[in-house]
C-alpha cells in the first residue's frame, strides 16, 4: 500500500513526466473490482476528461491528485497503483486507463481496495479532507501537532494505534511505521502513556527523519513508482527483511498480527510491552 513517501514521489513523477500531456480517451474498468470506488460511473470519466491537459499534481497524506486545465481533478489513494507506459503495452486488466496524445497511457489498478475519484474540487470525503488539511511531517508545525495529538489521546492507546489508525497522521500507515519504531527503539504494542518525555521526543524525531529518508530515496523498496520500479529506500523491517535478522543488532525479528495488520519488531532493540509500565 502506498504511504506518505510514495504518495509524494508519485505526485512529483506525474509533474515531471505526465504534466502537459493531453488526454485522448479515458477507458473504464476491464475487470470491475468491488473494492475500487469511483465518483459516479467510470464510463463518464471520458466525457469529462477527453481533450483535457494535465496541469499539475500534488501529494498529501494518503492521496495523490492530478489537476487538469478544464478545472477537473482526479485523486486516488493508498490502495491504487498507477503505471505510465506505452499505449501498446497496456495490461489486459485495469480499473481505469488514461490514454494520452503522445502514444503513452496511465494505467490504474487496485491492490486490495482504493478509490479513483473525479471531481470539481468539491470532493466531500472525510479521509480525503483529513489528508488535504493534515500538517505535513516535513513542516515546522508538525511537532506541535504531534504533541497535541499525543496529549489528547488515551494513555492506554498503543503506539501503533496512535500513529497508524483514526487518520491522526494521514499517510503514516502500518508500512512506514515499522522502521520508524525500530529507529526510535519503541515496541509497536507499547502504551503511549508509558513513554517518557525523552521517548516521546525521540519518536517525533524518528518519524520526521525516517520519512525524510524514505521520501528522498524515492519510496520504500516494498512499493513501486509510476514506471514499476521499486523505491530506493531499503526497509529494515518488512516482508523483505524480517527473516534476515535485525540490521542494528543482528537479533531475531518477530512477526505478528496486530490491529488488523502485520507488525515486525526486534526483541533486543525494541522494549517489550511488559517492561513499559
Amino acid at each position: 500500500m502506498l504511504e506518505f513517501p510514495e504518495i509524494i514521489n508519485i505526485a512529483e513523477q506525474i509533474k515531471k513526466y505526465v504534466q502537459g500531456k493531453r488526454i485522448l480517451h479515458v477507458l473504464p474498468p476491464t475487470k470491475p473490482h468491488k473494492f475500487c470506488w469511483f465518483a459516479g460511473e467510470p464510463e463518464d470519466y471520458d466525457t469529462a476528461l477527453c481533450g483535457a491537459v494535465v496541469q499539475s499534481a500534488e501529494g498529501f497524506g494518503s492521496y495523490a491528485e492530478m489537476a487538469f486545465d478544464n478545472g477537473k481533478k482526479l485523486c486516488f489513494n493508498d490502495g491504487i497503483n498507477i503505471r505510465l507506459t506505452d499505449r501498446d503495452k497496456v495490461p489486459q486488466n485495469y480499473q481505469l486507463l488514461m490514454e494520452f496524445d503522445d502514444a503513452t497511457a496511465m494505467v490504474f489498478t487496485v491492490a486490495m481496495y482504493g478509490s479513483i475519484i473525479l471531481h470539481d474540487g468539491d470532493f466531500d470525503n472525510r479521509y480525503y479532507l483529513k489528508s488535504k488539511t493534515a500538517v505535513s511531517p516535513f513542516s515546522e508545525e508538525f511537532a506541535l501537532c504531534y504533541q497535541n495529538l499525543l496529549n489528547s489521546a488515551k494513555a492506554t492507546l498503543s503506539v501503533k494505534a496512535f500513529l497508524a489508525t483514526e487518520q491522526r497522521f494521514p499517510g503514516i500507515g502500518n508500512g512506514v511505521l515499522q522502521d520508524i519504531l525500530l529507529a526510535a527503539g519503541v515496541h509497536p504494542k507499547q502504551k503511549i502513556g508509558t513513554l517518557s518525555k525523552g521517548e516521546q521526543d525521540k519518536l517525533l524525531s524518528c518519524i520526521v527523519s525516517v520519512l525524510h529518508s524514505m521520501t528522498d530515496k524515492g519510496g520504500r523498496d516494498t512499493e513501486k513508482n509510476i514506471f514499476g520500479q521499486a523505491g530506493g529506500y531499503q526497509t529494515k523491517l518488512s516482508k523483505n527483511t524480517y527473516s534476515s535478522g535485525c540490521v542494528q543488532c543482528g537479533g531475531e525479528i518477530i512477526k505478528e498480527s496486530y490491529l488488523g495488520g502485520t507488525i515486525y519488531y526486534c526483541k533486543s532493540c525494541q522494549k517489550a510491552p511488559s517492561l513499559c509500565k
